[in-house]
């Protein structure tokens, strides 16, 4: 990115090319954990898109469902990108769909034993390999980035 962002000020001293190199940076390094997390959940036999679902219906506690529109809010899916990873989750054994009883349209997302049992399995190692990743921040580091990202999506998710 240093390369980049140094070419563009020769090549154009007109512009400030400094956001190329911050947003650079914050996509090569979102773009290069996703590699290493991605590669720790197929070791547990987990693909990403399926460890966010099934995190979404662990976290939202007993009995672990949800509905698809609820899955959708808090995995930032779209309607067809939840319903092609729910039938690979069904197929895999790890979630059930079953009848809304509050609405005889809907459908509910529950996660089975198995799927339980995995979500549980994968989520430690997941979380010991994002500490792994952030391992070169000190404690302060890590606090400031946050806030400093925090900061940063609050106008990007009220578009």
């Amino acid at each position: 990115m240093d390369a980049i962002v140094e070419q563009w000020r020769r090549e154009r001293p007109d512009l400030n090319v400094a956001p190329l190199g911050v947003l650079g940076r914050l996509f090569r390094a979102a773009h290069l954990a996703d590699t290493v997390l991605a590669e720790e959940l197929a070791d547990h036999r987990l693909q990403l898109g399926w460890f966010d679902l099934l995190a979404a219906l662990r976290r939202a506690g007993a009995p672990y469902e949800l509905r698809p529109t609820e899955l959708m809010g808090t995995t930032m899916l779209s309607s067809g990108g939840v319903t092609k990873r729910l039938d690979r989750l069904a197929e895999a054994g790890l979630i059930e769909r079953r009848p809304d009883p509050g609405d005889r349209r809907g459908t509910l997302v529950r996660l089975t034993r198995k799927g339980k049992a995995a979500i549980d399995k994968a989520v430690v190692a997941h979380v010991a390999n994002e500490e792994r990743l952030l391992r070169s921040l000190e404690p302060a580091e890590r606090r400031a980035l946050d806030e400093l990202l925090r900061t940063f999506l609050v106008p990007l998710e009220n578009r």
